[in-house]
């Protein structure tokens, strides 16, 4: 094959993926306005709009356009071929019914921190994450108890690759004060959230760590800063989670 011809082929394929994020991200666009954000004729993108449609990826609805369930299809294998997914997941939702707040369970791909498994608990509080959103790794606790068991030279690829943008007032920007907070971390073996994305909430996170030494995901505990306070933020939900981190980690090595 030629080789502008592979460059189009490539080029076609982040198109067609940059629609389905931008039906994401915004609420039910029109052709109109999803051709705003493309250097492409109405009619191209009406063209790659119709495909997906007729492979069941996108619904159309009057002159709009959303994602379609079979979306959910391809999420709901990936999420079921991760091997942590199946041996974390009771765990993380029997950690939510114990202590009553919202319990979570994130892996590193790409960069990126990808929510595999969430669990409410009686007293949950409702936040922006769902199943398979990415966020950052450097502004959550999940985040950085992954980072603070990476190799040095990947993490500094991560930063490098998505950088640190602010999301409060107590995110860490700056790359020496992560540095030193990772070393905090990776040494107590747990990772505190105090605000640093989003204000109010405050976390507490442990790495799940396989028998080769190599982090395989974070698991939290997440609440409001009133309930999460003194002793209970720094002492009695560390220990839990270690204790449930330790029990997913021999079902790891065991199964």
């Amino acid at each position: 094959m030629a080789e502008n011809q592979s460059a189009n082929l490539v080029k076609s394929a982040r198109t067609t993926f940059r629609i389905l994020e931008l039906l994401k991200e915004k609420k039910e666009p029109t052709v109109t306005e999803l051709t705003a954000e493309f250097d492409l004729s109405k009619s191209s993108i009406h063209n790659y709009l119709t495909t997906l449609e007729r492979d069941g990826y996108v619904v159309k609805e009057g002159n709009a356009y959303r994602l379609g369930l079979k979306m959910l299809d391809l999420g709901g294998y990936a999420q079921h071929g991760q091997r942590i997914y199946d041996v974390a997941k009771d765990e993380v939702t029997a950690l939510a019914e114990e202590t009553g707040e919202l319990a979570n369970l994130l892996v590193e791909e790409h960069g990126k921190g990808i929510y595999l498994h969430r669990a409410h608990g009686e007293d949950a509080v409702k936040t922006d994450s769902y199943i398979g959103q990415e966020v950052y790794l450097h502004n959550t606790g999940l985040g950085n108890a992954i980072l603070a068991h990476l190799p040095r030279d990947r993490v500094h690829e991560v930063l490098d690759e998505h950088g640190m943008p602010a999301t409060t007032g107590s995110t860490i920007t700056d790359r020496d004060e992560l540095f030193d907070h990772l070393d905090e971390v990776r040494e107590n073996g747990y990772a505190l959230d105090d605000e640093a994305r989003v204000k109010g909430l405050r976390c507490v996170a442990v790495p799940i760590i396989n028998n080769d030494d190599e982090v395989e995901g974070a698991i939290s505990v997440s609440g409001p800063t009133s309930r999460f306070q003194g002793d209970r933020f720094r002492e009695r939900l560390p220990e839990k989670l270690q204790s449930v981190a330790n029990v997913i980690e021999l079902n790891i090595t065991y199964t």
